[in-house]
This record gives C-alpha cells, sequence and structure tokens, in this order.
C-alpha cells in the first residue's frame, strides 16, 4: 500500500556535516566541538569518525574502546558517532559518505586545521571520491585533537592518568559522565600507556610532602567544630562549621565558604581579647558547645564574680582582671582599653600593648600571649 508518494521520490542534494577526529580520549573541548557539529548541521545529517591509531604516547585508547567511552560521554551524538573498522583516514572517511549517497559534504574541524583538510579533500574530489561541493569551516580557536596549546585539554588528560591524578583527570570531563565510567576511562588510558591499573581513587587534590597538614588534619589535631579562624586570603574571621574530607566550611558575617586545609588558619587569642569581644553581642554564644551564654557569666556558662566598682559598665567586668587595682578610674581605663584593643586584627601588634594597671599588678604572660611573641615578635 502506498503511504505518501514522497516515499518514491529521489533526493536530488544530500548533504552531510562531518568531522574526523583521534579523540585519545575524548573530553569536555570534544563535547563542545560536536556540539558546534550539530548546531551548524542543523536539520541536515551529521557524521563523526574517529581515527583508528593506537600507540603509548599520543594514543593509548584502541579505536573500539574509544567509540565505546565517546558515546558514553556524548549521548546525544552517539548515534552519530560512526563504527567503520575500514574507516582509518579522512580520504576514507569522504569515501564512505559518498558511498551513502551524499553529494555535498562540510567538514567542521578546528580553525588552525581549515587549509590544511581543505587543501587536500578537494585535490583528491574528482579522482578518490566524486561530489557537487567540498567545504571545510571552523569549529572555533580551540581543536581538542591538537598537539599543541590548542589541544592541551586531551593532552591534559593523559598527562593526569599518567600521574595518577584522578582528581584532575576528572576536571576534562562532562558533568553527566558517570564517576564510575571516569574511572574505567582513566585505567584504560594508563593500560595504553604501559602503566598498572589503579584501585584507589583520590578525588581530592594532592597537598603534596611540603607540609603535615593532611596527616594532622586526618589524626584531629588541626581544626575541631567550633574553632575560629581566620581565612587567609581575605582576613574574614569566621567560625569553623563542617569538616570535610579535604577541606572545611567557615561561617563568617552569617556566610558559609568552602575552603582547603591550607586556606584558614586558627585564630589563638589571649582569652581577654576574646571575652571582650563576646561582652559586645547581646546574646553571646559559647561556640564549641553551640549554647547560648549570659553576658555576665564565663566561657562555661558559670556565674563569673564582677568588680564591684564598675560592674554596671556594658559587657561583663570580672573581678579577677581588676585584682589589686584600688582606684576605679584606672579600673575605667582598663576596661576601655579591652574594649577599643578587641576590635583591631590578631596579628596587629598594638592590641598587645600593656593595659592600665599592668605596671603595678603581678602578672605572667599567657601562652596565647607567649605564642603571639613567637609568631611575630615582641615588638
Amino acid at each position: 500500500m502506498i503511504n505518501r508518494f514522497s516515499q518514491f521520490l529521489v533526493e536530488e542534494e544530500k548533504i552531510c556535516f562531518w568531522t574526523f577526529g583521534r579523540m585519545n580520549p575524548p573530553t569536555i573541548g570534544h563535547e563542545k566541538l560536536l556540539d558546534k557539529l550539530a548546531s551548524k548541521a542543523g536539520k541536515n545529517t551529521y557524521r563523526v569518525f574517529l581515527s583508528q591509531s593506537q600507540d603509548k604516547k599520543k594514543n593509548p585508547l584502541a579505536y573500539m574502546d574509544k567509540i565505546k567511552f565517546a558515546r558514553k560521554m556524548f549521548p546525544k551524538h552517539a548515534r552519530a558517532i560512526v563504527i567503520n573498522k575500514k574507516v582509518k583516514t579522512f580520504i576514507e572517511a569522504a569515501q564512505s559518505l559518498e558511498k551513502e549517497g551524499f553529494k555535498k559534504i562540510v567538514m567542521v574541524v578546528g580553525s588552525d586545521r581549515v587549509a590544511q583538510f581543505d587543501t587536500v579533500l578537494n585535490k583528491y574530489n574528482k579522482k578518490d571520491y566524486n561530489f557537487e561541493s567540498i567545504q571545510v569551516v571552523s569549529a572555533g580557536e580551540r581543536d581538542p585533537d591538537a598537539d599543541g596549546a590548542e589541544g592541551a585539554s586531551a593532552t591534559k588528560q593523559r598527562e593526569a592518568a599518567k600521574a595518577n591524578n584522578f582528581a584532575s583527570f576528572s576536571q576534562g570531563l562532562p558533568k553527566q559522565f558517570s564517576n564510575a565510567d571516569a574511572k574505567k576511562l582513566f585505567n584504560a588510558i594508563r593500560k595504553g600507556l604501559g602503566l598498572n591499573e589503579q584501585k584507589e581513587f583520590h578525588q581530592h587534590l594532592d597537598l603534596g610532602k611540603k607540609s603535615d597538614v593532611r596527616e594532622n588534619y586526618v589524626s584531629g589535631n588541626l581544626f575541631k567544630e567550633g574553632d575560629e579562624v581566620l581565612i587567609k586570603s581575605t582576613k574574614q574571621h569566621g567560625v569553623l562549621v563542617h569538616l570535610g574530607a579535604n577541606h572545611v566550611i567557615v561561617e563568617s558575617e552569617g556566610k558559609k565558604y568552602r575552603k582547603w586545609l591550607e586556606d584558614v588558619q586558627v585564630i589563638e587569642k589571649p582569652y581577654l581579647r576574646t571575652h571582650h569581644k563576646l561582652k559586645n553581642l547581646k546574646v553571646p554564644v559559647n561556640r564549641r558547645k553551640g549554647k547560648i551564654i549570659d553576658p555576665k557569666k564565663n566561657a562555661e556558662g558559670t556565674s563569673s564574680p564582677q568588680d564591684p566598682d564598675i560592674k554596671d559598665k556594658d559587657g561583663t567586668q570580672p573581678a579577677a582582671y581588676f585584682k589589686g587595682l584600688d582606684k576605679k578610674s584606672t579600673k575605667s581605663k582598663r576596661d576601655a582599653h579591652f574594649k577599643k584593643n578587641a576590635k583591631k586584627a590578631d596579628d596587629d601588634p598594638s592590641a598587645y600593648k600593656k593595659a592600665p594597671g599592668d605596671a603595678t599588678a603581678k602578672t605572667k604572660p599567657s601562652k596565647h600571649t607567649k605564642k603571639f611573641k613567637a609568631m611575630f615578635g615582641d615588638d
């Protein structure tokens, strides 16, 4: 039964957009190339041919492995990726397109290879194949199959696999490519390079052996939740609210920041400065235990005896910090000194100057003051 007359019409002009590349291995760069190819083709047919070269330097993946991984990596282009073991060169790819019945072909490649392919394809037209027209157009400046800077994507992937750096390798893969398939591709490349396959994959960047940061962190000696820290790059103060496998979450001024271990440092402050910063809060919080504490109580939440001469001033005035002082005016100046210097940065030496009354009081430097002097000096 005849459904429609158009079934018997012979299409006079058939055009195909295509590309030919190594994809050894396939990367996010190739994804952009295929997206560009499909975009230029529009409603027309497009084809993707892969080379069959294999060696231990630049082509570690076998032909069928490349086909398998490329189809998984670029599912929306999977049907366009051709399997034809007889096609080993772009000339043979053009011949296969002629056999399919295409009369016009448009090749899409990186900008630095346009002139090369255009010259050769047109040179052999009417000899090795017969097309009405052959065009070669640019997919953009970056060619993921090139060996130089333009092809750094595929080159970096091979180098990452060679260096057993799975974290770096993962960055060169599309988001939809599963972690399980990424590991298989990683090992397939290593095998092709003549290296042993890996069974343990580290998702984090290697901190190297230049410090013991990682080891101390894993041992629980570096950070703990509730620690007050300094974000080195921005000099922001914050509190550790989460400890990850290789990172921490810092909360500062109502916002949360994800930071690597070496991006933050614990603030080791003399208790007086911490104490007077807390007393300026309307509802102070014990950050170690997550409890709200009374302004007139210490960090553990128990009552702290207040100095009777200045107990009415804002915040808490522990009698222990004014012991040995008789004059109310000296106590007031001492309290004002603490408040003023509590606002200064922790690495500001002026914040550690003697307070009024220190000259006559018998005091010993605390462990925090000793540590500060060890880090920043006495001046």
